[in-house]
């Protein structure tokens, strides 16, 4: 078995103007979701993240704040799953809640380092 992040990019849920009630609907999806794969022994780790960013950049370290106006889509957060393979992974992401809002999941493997 291996380790894999999902990164979860999407919209963000305020500039979508959901409603309280449309929210709470979408947080009941995330918290079922997250239900069923702890049930299941495969989450290892998750977290959404907030909208604002710190970018550090080149050598000269160069700090910008965030959000960006050149990017309209943002990373919201991350679930860190252990499968047999990536394959496994896309199954397990067929669940992800903010696909209606076109939402993305990218699935990565964790490097691991032998020490």
């Amino acid at each position: 078995m291996k380790d894999f992040m999902m990164i979860f990019i999407g919209a963000d849920y305020q500039e979508l103007g959901l409603s309280p009630e449309q929210l709470q609907e979408r947080m009941g999806k995330w918290f079922g979701w997250n239900e069923k794969m702890a049930a299941q022994g495969i989450v290892k780790a998750g977290d959404a993240l907030v909208p604002t960013v710190k970018r550090v950049i080149g050598k000269d370290r160069t700090v910008s704040d965030g959000p960006f106006a050149d990017s309209k889509e943002l990373i919201g957060g991350y679930y860190i799953v252990t499968a047999e393979n990536a394959d496994a992974v896309v199954e397990i992401a067929q669940d992800y809640p903010d696909y209606d809002l076109g939402g993305t999941v990218e699935i990565r493997e964790v490097m691991v380092f032998n020490q």
